[in-house]
């Protein structure tokens, strides 16, 4: 205000215009818990089975990622022959770079939809696993049982069936 030439500001300063929204796709892979933490609790748990004392700090996530996809490519024949836990170690892997090669790309990802549970018959009831449709695909699939779904008269049968299933629950309920 004391300089030639400015003027008194009324009202609150800075921007017209509201800020970018923040992806939330990306902090989810950057922030505490993101990309960085997800292989660490891979390495950790490999460290520990090892009888390995647990890496010491590595920095920032920029820093820490390559030390962690380096050991967990270095031990990986290990992890196959000897880890019981290597399968969803190897999944945990698997969808953490499908959000990356997502996110790189600029894809939306299809979003999911719970639907029910499986009505499928084991032993003595109903499988009963939360199943969850894709809003990019026309296939249902029962991680539990392994039963399968696809196109819509199958979910009409699906549906069907698992009503029947919500019957049968109410009517020995009852």
């Amino acid at each position: 205000m004391l300089m030639k030439g400015s003027s008194r500001i009324s009202g609150p300063s800075g921007s017209k215009t509201p800020p970018i929204p923040p992806r939330i796709d990306v902090l989810n892979l950057v922030g505490p818990g993101g990309i960085a933490a997800r292989l660490r609790d891979i390495e950790d748990a490999w460290r520990a089975v090892l009888g390995w004392t647990v890496a010491p700090w590595r920095g920032s996530p920029a820093e820490a990622i390559p030390q962690h996809a380096s050991f967990l490519a270095n031990n990986l024949l290990w992890a196959c022959g000897s880890y019981e836990s290597v399968g969803q170690d190897i999944d945990d892997l698997r969808r953490l770079h499908g959000e990356c090669a997502a996110l790189a790309s600029g894809e939306k990802r299809p979003g999911r939809v719970q639907i029910g549970a499986c009505p499928v018959r084991i032993d003595d009831g109903p499988c009963g696993t939360a199943l969850t449709a894709s809003t990019g695909s026309h296939r249902v699939h029962c991680g539990g049982c392994g039963a399968r779904w696809d196109g819509l008269g199958e979910w009409r049968d699906l549906r069907a069936a698992q009503e029947a299933v919500l019957a049968e629950q109410a009517g020995v309920a009852a």
